[in-house]
């Protein structure tokens, strides 16, 4: 088969490095890719939105499966565009059409699903800049800490927790009124602090059946023990110790099968991923957000467990063929530490030669933020790695990541020290 991967992330680079691995991949395409991608695959120039150029390239490429990975051509609706073109409406494509992508793409149409479809989750409430005052009010009614959410897309960092009323009035008069996250701040959700701990569980659906992935676990701040603001993410672990069978129960239970049978019910065709960012609280699963794809850096760990076919399990999925599709998982943990940017999240610096990429042996480096000049791989984003170390206990796979991140070095670089430590002290 001939596969294009669209996205250009860390994401897409697992995607490309575990597809590669298939005895179904013949031609591997990345749209637009970074460096790492171009190790396993072909990247072609091309940005995530421009839908008319990647049905072309399908076209010339004669590609026969695409995998859409960011979530911004997902809610655009990439699936719509394929769909109406009838040269390309026969081509598989994994990834839900732009109806679905709402589960992503607005945090009040997934809260009022969740509520419609009895999933668990946070009470909530959900605020216009008119409504400012309304919204000043509910605060005052509220317990802290207080959650606020930005209604669209804000690449992982649109979620605020305000520990006092007061902070919880400034932020959200900024993000109504100043529009502190643009567009995607013009609604906002006062949400419901969960006091619990969180994991995400990846699934993906043809419409009808579903498989379930290994679960893990990110760390989404940019400090130690959680400090600092919010990222798209600095780590992840799977799998995660406090996932016991009894509570990955209660998710596909309580959570994955009311999801899948809601979106059938409005008549919403989803094959793609659906990623269920949940909070564990008192061994009870509370759904905190829907994602229309995989997480990015929960791929890096999550592909690197999956011991099947992965082009057999996107092939069936856009088939819709998942029933009685099987997934071979590895006991082994992964663990995944983000080596981002100086200045990320914030303002960061891009062009800075990365050294040591040849010395990580026992580790399997994914990029994100880089690109190709020369001989040299530069960065060219805030996430610019994810190292990720595979060992038979969580601390050999921490170790394996950890000595190889100690390798690499660039010019501001900055990484988590503690990613798997909170997991390593659970499972003492």
């Amino acid at each position: 088969m001939n596969i294009l991967i669209i996205g250009n992330g860390g994401r897409e680079h697992a995607f490309a490095w575990k597809i590669k691995q298939s005895k179904h991949c013949s031609n591997l395409y990345v749209a637009p890719g970074n460096a790492g991608t171009a190790q396993v695959a072909e990247n072609v120039a091309i940005a995530v939105d421009e839908f008319e150029k990647l049905g072309q390239l399908c076209l010339d490429k004669k590609i026969d499966l695409v995998l859409v990975g960011p979530e911004v051509p997902l809610v655009k609706g990439v699936r719509n565009y394929f769909e109406s073109q009838s040269s390309l409406k026969n081509i598989l494509l994994v990834g839900p059409d732009k109806t679905g992508a709402q589960l992503e793409g607005s945090k009040d149409f997934s809260k009022q699903f969740m509520l419609r479809h009895g999933v668990p989750t946070a009470k909530a409430q959900t605020f216009t800049v008119s409504e400012l005052n309304q919204a000043l009010n509910y605060i005052d009614l509220c317990n802290t800490p207080i959650v606020l959410k930005a209604d669209g897309l804000a690449a992982g960092k649109g979620v605020v927790i305000a520990t006092t009323k007061e902070e919880a009035k400034i932020e959200i008069t900024d993000m109504l009124q100043a529009q502190k996250f643009g567009a995607a701040s013009a609604k906002v959700l006062i949400e419901e602090f969960l006091d619990g701990i969180e994991l995400s569980v990846f699934v993906l659906s043809d419409g009808t059946d579903y498989v379930i992935l290994p679960e893990a676990k990110d760390y989404k701040r940019i400090g130690d023990n959680d400090t600092g603001p919010n990222t798209g993410g600095m780590g992840s672990v799977s799998p995660v110790v406090f996932a016991t069978k009894e509570f990955l129960s209660k998710v596909e239970e309580r959570v994955i099968k009311p999801t899948i049978a809601g979106l059938a019910k409005e008549n919403i065709r989803y094959q793609g991923f659906i990623f269920i960012g949940l909070m564990n609280v008192k061994g009870e699963p509370f759904v905190i957000e829907y994602n229309a794809r995989m997480g990015d850096p929960e791929t890096q760990s999550v592909m690197s467990r999956i011991d099947s076919d992965f082009v057999e399990l996107l092939t069936a999925c856009a088939k819709g063929e998942l029933k009685n599709q099987t997934l071979q998982i590895s006991s082994d943990y992964a663990l995944s530490i983000v080596m981002a940017s100086g200045g990320y999240p914030g303002d960061f610096k891009k062009g800075f030669a990365i050294n040591g990429l040849g010395d990580t042996d026992e580790a399997t480096v994914f990029h994100a933020g880089t690109k190709k000049l020369n001989n040299d791989v530069l960065t060219d984003g805030g996430r610019v790695l994810a190292v990720t170390g595979k060992g038979k206990t969580l601390a050999e796979a921490r170790e394996k990541a950890y000595k190889a991140v100690l390798n690499i070095q660039w010019e501001g670089v900055t990484f988590r020290n503690d990613i798997g430590l909170d997991l390593m002290k659970l499972s003492d």
